[in-house]
């Protein structure tokens, strides 16, 4: 059986006694967690370092490299395209109404996913007035190139989607770096999960906060999990371990969660915005995705289902099964067009699941006597993990 770490979900689940919750308290064999330091990349700029590479990660680096031992750059990229935040202050440009990230779009609109809201691109931080703001343009191979330029003599291998298309390419990098055939691994997410690799005594992270700004309510959520998993790539031998977590947002309580490696601190924080914000597990969350060809009758068609919901919402008496709903949307799905098939979503939360589900069926009935809607394609989701 492999162990992963539980969901906000699923440890609200197993606090209400329908799970048994099983906590795995020490390191298999016994060691010690890696120690982990956070930078914060504001002072970095302040100091006159532009780098991705953080002074004090430099000198680690040299440090492990000395010694022999290996290291490991992860680039948490979930996210990483679209969102806009100030590298002077921290601050990142967020919905008023959904308190998730707005993504960056071409057209130069800055647009939330959930509910539609928009605004124009700013050129200044609204908060410090630095013209420091944009979006996060680094890749794995740009920090590559960055990282032999720093330490020409280190071998290193990169994993991410491109070097791994090839078959058996994946099994390859990790078996060459097991071998201790390079000194550094620059990857994305796919590095971190569960590999143990003893000779590793130094994993820098670094942009934590890259998924933290991803336009979705479980962004802590996933930012947590994976700096974690990074974190405990570390030391994983007979000799100690460091984690470097390079962020932005430093004093964010799931990047101070994360440093601690302590899930339940995490959860105790996260819970109370899921509350706060009506998010599951609190509340239930009822999907509702349009795809269509022509982009004007996935939006219509959309339109339509949001019409005949607010209908019925007028229609409600206190106590019916259309009272106290929350509707968010119609919006462009978070990826709005897939091989030219365009989506838009709407969202409904309400704290009782079966009232969700006869909403879809309510909807289901109307959609079948629409014919105008025949060829956009609906589709329900409960609770989405991937929104």
């Amino acid at each position: 059986m492999a162990w992963r770490r539980l969901t906000v979900s699923e440890i609200t689940t197993a606090q209400g006694g329908e799970y048994v919750l099983l906590r795995l308290d020490k390191r298999a064999g016994g060691g010690e967690l890696a120690a982990c330091e956070i930078v914060d990349l504001r002072a970095e700029l302040q100091a006159g370092n532009r780098s991705i590479l953080s002074r004090r990660l430099q000198e680690l680096m040299e440090d492990r490299l000395a010694r022999k031992q290996q290291i490991m750059l992860f680039l948490n990229r979930r996210g990483m395209a679209g969102f806009v935040s100030c590298r002077a202050c921290g601050s990142v440009l967020r919905c008023p109404h959904c308190d998730v990230s707005l993504s960056q779009h071409q057209n130069g609109r800055l647009i939330c996913h959930y509910c539609g809201y928009e605004i124009p691109m700013v050129n200044g931080c609204p908060s410090c007035g630095s013209s420091y703001i944009g979006g996060f343009k680094a890749g794995t191979q740009k920090i590559q190139e960055l990282t032999a330029k720093h330490f020409p003599k280190a071998r290193i291998l990169r994993m991410d989607y491109d070097t791994t298309r090839s078959k058996d390419s994946y099994e390859q990098i990790l078996s060459a770096f097991a071998a201790q055939e390079a000194d550094i691994l620059v990857g994305t997410q796919m590095i971190v999960k569960g590999h143990d690799f003893p000779n590793v005594t130094l994993v820098g992270i670094l942009a934590a906060d890259m998924s933290l700004n991803v336009s979705d309510y479980r962004a802590a959520e996933r930012t947590f999990q994976l700096t974690a998993q990074a974190a405990g790539r570390a030391g994983r031998g007979s000799r100690e371990g460091v984690a470097l977590i390079q962020t932005y947002q430093p004093d964010h309580f799931c990047i101070q969660a994360a440093k601690a490696q302590d899930y339940g601190i995490f959860y105790q924080e996260e819970i109370l915005y899921r509350r706060l914000m009506h998010y599951p597990p609190v509340w239930n969350m009822l999907h509702i995705l349009a795809a269509s060809k022509d982009r004007q009758e996935a939006a219509e068609c959309m339109d339509a289902v949001a019409g005949w919901i607010q209908a019925e919402l007028k229609k409600a008496a206190s106590g019916s099964v259309w009272a106290h709903f929350q509707m968010i949307g119609p919006a462009d799905a978070p990826v709005a067009r897939i091989k030219d098939v365009c989506r838009r979503v709407l969202y409904i939360k309400h704290p009782d699941y079966g009232i969700l589900i006869r909403v879809k069926d309510f909807l289901e009935r109307r959609l079948q006597n629409a014919p105008e809607w025949k060829k956009v394609i609906i589709q329900f989701d409960f609770n989405p993990w991937n929104g």
